[in-house]
């Protein structure tokens, strides 16, 4: 690996640990934002995140790519931004009803699930240690199912809904920038309308919790397209088996957040799940760095790409 290789996969790894490290604490940051409730958060994360993305797709002087957009493309923007907004919105819902740790599981579920969906979508092959990680996750479900007296509806949400974004985001002919600007496009409507709903009503709070409430509400577009970027920075840089391994800080820290911080009931069933769920990771993170190591490497060798 040459010098400026090195350094751009330093970049790139630094660039998916603060994204992953940012929506790791994001439990922390939708915490700040009571006494609004979670569809009031996810119509302001919608409106201030478009309205960012908008800002920057101008300078970058790529607002007219939206224009050409075609009618098939415009569908599938629009099934993403649902997936998206469900995701957010049962994200924020389980923050501020105190079930971090249901939340960490989702996107601890999110790539078994991502895998399966691959099966499904694209005919993927199912490799054994796939197989064994998808059947100890289905096992970790019913006991933790069990533990709780009901399925665990905000984990599994959280994981179909964000491995459906990721199935839209791989056949969606658009750039992440603009993909996300797009989707932002579609859902604004609903926001807007939500928004001035409760202003009608006199039920909203961005203008009746002071200053500092309405600078939180509005800094969650930030705070949302700021991970996004980075992780897209990393995603050009780095291996999927890199970020794949990185992946698992969010739903870690989120744990630990809802455990130590927020002290939320662990009893052994709950640990049992978990530990399940983790080992099923293992088994399917050491598959996909053993598929990575074996796969042959692309080299330019007078202007022809060939394997190695």
């Amino acid at each position: 690996m040459s010098v400026v290789d090195r350094t751009s996969n330093n970049i790139g790894v630094l660039c998916g640990i603060g994204a992953y490290l940012a929506w790791g604490m994001f439990p922390a940051f939708f915490g700040l934002l009571a006494p609004a409730g979670a569809i009031e958060i996810l119509a302001h994360r919608v409106l201030w995140t478009l309205l960012l993305m908008l800002l920057l797709l101008a300078v970058l002087g790529k607002l007219g790519t939206l224009r050409g957009l075609g009618l098939r493309t415009w569908a599938l923007v629009a099934t993403a931004s649902a997936a998206i907004a469900v995701n957010w919105g049962t994200y924020i819902y389980g923050v501020m009803s105190g079930r971090v740790v249901e939340t960490a599981l989702g996107y601890f579920i999110n790539p078994l699930v991502s895998v399966l969906f691959g099966v499904l979508f694209f005919r993927e092959r199912l490799y054994r240690a796939q197989i064994a990680a998808l059947l100890l996750a289905t096992i970790a479900v019913v006991v933790i199912t069990v533990d709780y007296g009901r399925p665990p509806l905000i984990a599994l949400t959280l994981a179909l809904s964000f491995a459906l974004y990721g199935v839209i985001k791989k056949i969606v002919p658009l750039d992440p920038r603009t993909s996300l600007t797009g989707e932002g496009v579609v859902a604004v409507p609903f926001a807007l309308g939500y928004l001035l709903f409760l202003a009608g009503t006199g039920t909203g709070t961005f203008l009746g919790e002071g200053p500092g409430h309405a600078f939180l509400l509005v800094s969650a577009g930030l705070v949302t397209a700021v991970p996004l970027l980075l992780f897209g920075a990393a995603a050009q840089r780095v291996p999927l088996a890199t970020l794949g391994m990185l992946q698992y800080l969010t739903p870690s820290l989120q744990m630990a957040w809802g455990v130590l911080v927020l002290h939320e009931a662990m009893p052994a069933s709950r640990w049992i799940g978990f530990s399940l769920i983790w080992l099923a990771l293992v088994i399917y993170s050491a598959d996909a760095l053993r598929r990575a190591r074996r796969a042959p490497r692309r080299v330019i060798v007078d202007d022809v790409d060939v394997d190695r």
